[in-house]
């Protein structure tokens, strides 16, 4: 399909930032990608030191100021998930402190797209909206694709499939305003759906060792790899 204004939709959108599906999310600069093994060896190389307490395997080091432990997550043995963990729970108040302190840095972190203020209130009690009403504090945000992966063709090829499935070259060629609209809202929802690929969120957890304490729990996600049902 030559049609011209989805192109210059596409353009735009992509002059921004770049939408490659091989452009995934990354954790310290290493793609959340590969076998297990291949992502153990990246970790180590970055000062990571594999550990092992009965089958509990994972990997100590430090991130963000702070002793964590990383824990690599697989499906169909290809990584989809870096689970990184608190090494030492704190109390409530700490946690909170902590808690908003990382929402701010990722908000203030121009790499990432903020869905806007997940900052938990200086009133709230945790402890009780935890336990009594099973609420759960988490935040997410989105990895802005990166420039240098810029593969505007194959977002063009999704938007052309999907709206060949609804209106023939014709209509697309001088779409009237429903169409229009309508292609307007395909690139940007497959736009959207770029950056949701990129996901990394995190939340507050309590600790399974220390009543009374909590630990955050973090996520860095390629949803690529993550299951969708195929082995069903």
């Amino acid at each position: 399909m030559e049609c011209r204004l989805i192109v210059s939709l596409v353009f735009v959108i992509t002059t921004l930032a770049s939408f490659a599906q091989k452009d995934v999310t990354t954790f310290l600069g290493i793609p959340v990608d590969g076998t297990k093994t291949e992502m153990k060896q990246k970790l180590i190389a970055k000062g990571f030191v594999p550990k092992k307490e009965m089958d509990d395997e994972h990997l100590e080091g430090e991130f963000n100021g702070k002793d964590v432990r990383v824990y690599i997550v697989t499906n169909n043995n290809k990584v989809y998930r870096l689970m990184v963990g608190d090494a030492y729970p704190m109390d409530e108040p700490d946690i909170k402190v902590r808690f908003n302190k990382l929402v701010r840095q990722f908000k203030n972190n121009q790499r990432y797209v903020s869905l806007g203020d997940q900052t938990i209130p200086d009133d709230e009690d945790i402890s009780y909206e935890m336990t009594v009403k099973n609420k759960r504090y988490e935040a997410a945000f989105f990895q802005v694709p990166d420039p240098q992966k810029m593969d505007s063709v194959s977002l063009q090829k999704q938007i052309r499939t999907y709206l060949l499935n609804k209106y023939t070259e014709e209509q697309l060629q001088n779409p009237p305003d429903e169409i229009y609209n309508d292609i307007q809202s395909a690139a940007i929802n497959f736009t959207a759906d770029m950056f949701r690929k990129k996901l990394v969120w995190f939340r507050i957890s309590k600790s399974v060792v220390s009543y009374g304490q909590y630990q955050i729990m973090m996520y860095y996600d390629n949803e690529y790899n993550k299951s969708n049902g195929e082995d069903l």
